[in-house]
């Protein structure tokens, strides 16, 4: 991949990555609950989310998901199913005890948010027809793909672990303010409803029609 080619393509992982989404809500909600490190697990998770997009785009089977109406709605559906179970969840947690800061953090198993993170990329078909769109035009068709690939793929999931970490650092130093099981509700039910938001978001969307 030419230097040039590749700056351009970083520039844009970082517009990608900032742009606010069901990833970044899933990170800070972690953050929130769980602290960097462990709230950290779920982005590990995304960016597996991420890496299969992109390898599914690699491999070409992203045009099935773009010309296949039925693929297309069933991983939307499943996508708007698991957001909102995700604010149904947050909707309940229970605020955590904050009067000590030697106070202990819910503990999160690595693997259940790591595949919580997979979940949230994953479902999401609408990001998997823009890849398709989007890393083609990156790509030298003359050049051996299979490197290209792995370039882009490994620039995109290092500018997202970045900005994921970002994310949930920012939302792990806020919990550190919420004192009162009050305060906690109101965060916990302010991320319910960006989650409700993003599932709204998603159910809105509609595949490309030529």
């Amino acid at each position: 991949m030419a230097l040039d080619t590749w700056l351009a393509f970083f520039l844009a992982s970082w517009i990608i990555s900032l742009s606010p989404g069901a990833g970044a809500i899933a990170s800070m909600s972690s953050g929130l609950q769980y602290g960097f490190l462990r709230g950290y697990w779920n982005a590990i998770g995304l960016q597996l989310g991420l890496a299969m997009q992109i390898a599914v785009v690699a491999f070409g089977l992203g045009a099935i998901l773009a010309t296949s109406s039925t693929a297309f709605y069933a991983i939307k559906w499943f996508g708007v199913a698991y957001l909102m179970y995700l604010a149904i969840k947050q909707w309940r947690a229970l605020p955590m005890d904050m009067t000590d800061d030697a106070a202990v953090r819910p503990i999160g198993k690595p693997i259940a948010m790591m595949f919580r993170g997979f979940l949230v990329n994953a479902s999401n078909p609408k990001a998997l027809v823009f890849m398709l769109a989007v890393l083609p035009q990156f790509v030298n068709p003359q050049a051996p793909l299979l490197s290209q690939y792995l370039i882009i793929g490994a620039t995109m999931i290092s500018v997202d672990m970045v900005v994921m970490a970002g994310y949930t650092g920012l939302a792990s130093k806020v919990l550190r303010l919420l004192r009162t099981p009050k305060q906690q509700k109101r965060m916990n039910r302010t991320f319910a409803g960006l989650f409700v938001g993003a599932a709204g978001f998603l159910a809105s969307l509609h595949r490309a029609t030529a």
